[in-house]
């Protein structure tokens, strides 16, 4: 299902300019480097091929023959291009002399076995570079640093704009190779049609935490995972084309011009986001996923149209089904596609893969923000600036201390939950309990994870904000507390560097029977401080929440902790919450 939806992913980036797709028997590979050589093949230099990014230089993307490097020890040098190890017999701080002395020498006899082929006075330009060049020379050239000697380099000829390989009797005799190697016949799996079944295919690249040549998505590299006497990839039979295709597609995805808006890094997992056409959503859905409405605060001042898009996206997802008609034309014919990878040694785990239509996944990430959604940013307190429609980022880094110690194993249950509109995962939920006990914060992001675990995976209903006649004790404790805190706050002060919050809400939230009798005690003495019709509402709405009390319970449960977290959420948010005087007619 994976391969054939990437299968026909390929025709349509094909015919999109902007991805800069590969045909077959070429790929896209990251250059550093251009060894320039005059027509009778001496060297004239050693350019640096790379492009200044926001201020860091990044490799150029460049068409060239074959497919990516595959590892391992043999020798396999490319065509025109490769590593400096390959093409000039040289690598910096060098361990493996002697191999770096035999990658040269392979390179350097495959192309000149090619040149009476190639018939190409530029090939035989590089061809002359290669029969007189020393490797102990490239220790002058100081561009050759870690940096860019590590990186791939291809050839030009001095006064051409051209690179070698691009030169038309080149890519005539390259293009005619194809066909020579005597190839195993079987049906392909993604198109049922008997073809050239691929022995291995191509490399992944762009996936976070993955080897940085790349890795397979499918490969069998062991006996133990052969069968019926087939080896290597002969044991998931895929055609070459659609092998080719497939790993060409997810490529342009992850690691090619456009992956911006088609891949997002949550954690350990790499996240392909594409549509079976062109359309509005599939330019912002991922970085509105990863980073909710603050995708606003990211879009650059000056680029007006690319946040009139996300604004009408944003009203859609609030508007629901009647909007999506002006986002999209179709939203029921057209097929989105959400592929999470992970990395895993030498190769990738596919954490999950979902296809449905637009509409509906417009429909369940609707559905995912009214779930969560709490009343943001009131007029003023330490609330303000919460996103009205948090993203994964934001959720996931509330189950942990430091964003890089989030756990690996709630990025893809969230994600799918939200695409799906599956219930959340429990192990989210518990880990922002505990950490709410460990660090006795209880604000916005968190109770958005509670809120929306209670309501769509335990069926509870809970409001956006405060519910004063909400009967459940845990929800009346959390209020009490609320209560109980702001008064020590009105009698000792806001700026108080200890309150019965740092000292008393994990017990209060899990044994409220041992707690809230000492705490009642010591409220009696703030309330004290107090004066005048402050000293009565307090103590009015301290009592009305008491009046539904029969007893306080010896113990809350994990889903009692989470409406005891939104108690004290609600009430302490009403609290920082400006009234609004009543006109006068």
């Amino acid at each position: 299902m994976i391969l054939h939806a990437l299968n026909d992913l390929y025709d349509r980036l094909a015919d999109d300019p902007a991805y800069e797709v590969a045909a077959p028997g070429y790929s896209l590979q990251k250059i550093s480097y251009v060894v320039v050589v005059d027509a009778d093949g001496r060297l004239s230099e050693i350019q640096d091929a790379r492009r200044d990014v926001e201020g860091r230089m990044r490799p150029r993307q460049l068409l060239v023959p074959g497919s990516t490097k595959s590892s391992g020890s043999g020798l396999n040098p490319c065509f025109l291009w490769d590593n400096t190890g390959y093409m000039l017999g040289y690598r910096p701080d060098d361990r493996k002399p002697e191999r770096t002395r035999q990658t040269f020498e392979a390179f350097r006899q495959r192309h000149l076995g090619a040149e009476r082929a190639v018939s190409s006075p530029a090939f035989s330009a590089v061809c002359r570079f290669l029969e007189a060049w020393k490797p102990k020379n490239a220790r002058e050239h100081l561009l050759l640093t870690d940096e860019i000697g590590t990186g791939f380099g291809v050839f030009r000829i001095r006064g051409q704009e051209r690179y070698v390989h691009e030169d038309p009797a080149v890519k005539r005799w390259w293009d005619g190779q194809s066909a020579t190697h005597d190839p195993i016949t079987g049906q392909c799996l993604v198109t049922g049609r008997e073809s050239a079944l691929a022995r291995t295919h191509d490399k992944v690249r762009g996936v976070a935490g993955a080897q940085s040549a790349g890795a397979a998505i499918v490969g069998f590299n062991a006996p133990a995972y052969e069968s019926y006497g087939k080896s290597q990839s002969y044991n998931a039979p895929v055609s070459e084309d659609v092998a080719f295709r497939y790993v060409t597609a997810l490529n342009s995805l992850l690691d090619g011009p456009q992956r911006e808006k088609h891949r997002v890094v949550l954690g350990d997992t790499t996240i392909a986001f594409w549509t079976d056409r062109p359309n509005a959503v599939e330019d912002i859905f991922l970085e509105f996923a990863a980073s909710g409405s603050a995708i606003l605060e990211k879009i650059d001042v000056q680029d007006e149209k690319q946040r009139q898009k996300v604004e009408f996206f944003l009203r859609a997802i609030r508007k629901g089904r009647p909007a999506y008609g002006d986002l999209l034309p179709d939203p029921e014919d057209t097929r989105f596609f959400i592929l999470a990878l992970a990395p895993n040694a030498a190769r990738i785990s596919v954490r999950f893969f979902w296809q449905a239509s637009l509409g509906s996944l417009l429909d369940n990430v609707r559905r995912h923000h009214r779930d969560i959604g709490l009343d943001p940013s009131p007029p003023a307190g330490k609330w303000r600036g919460d996103p009205e429609m948090p993203g994964i980022r934001a959720l996931l880094a509330q189950t942990a201390r430091e964003p890089k110690d989030v756990p690996s194993t709630l990025e893809a249950p969230l994600i799918r939950a939200i695409i799906t509109g599956s219930p959340y995962p429990a192990a989210l939920y518990a880990a922002v309990l505990r950490r709410i006990r460990a660090d006795r914060t209880v604000n916005y992001l968190r109770c958005c994870v509670i809120k929306g675990y209670l309501t769509r995976s335990l069926n509870m209903e809970v409001t956006m904000a405060l519910d004063p006649e909400r009967p459940d004790p845990a929800y009346r404790l959390g209020r009490l507390f609320a209560a109980l805190e702001k008064t020590q706050k009105d009698a000792l002060g806001e700026g108080l560097n200890t309150t019965i919050r740092d000292t008393f809400y994990s017990s209060a939230s899990a044994t409220p029977g041992s707690v809230f009798p000492r705490l009642l005690r010591t409220y009696q003495h703030h309330l004290g401080k107090l004066e005048g019709g402050l000293k009565v509402n307090r103590e009015r709405l301290v009592q009305e929440i008491l009046g539904s009390l029969d007893a306080l319970p010896t113990h809350l449960t994990l889903p009692a902790q989470g409406l005891f977290a939104l108690g004290y959420y609600h009430q302490t948010r009403d609290f920082y919450t400006k009234r609004t005087k009543p006109a006068h007619n």
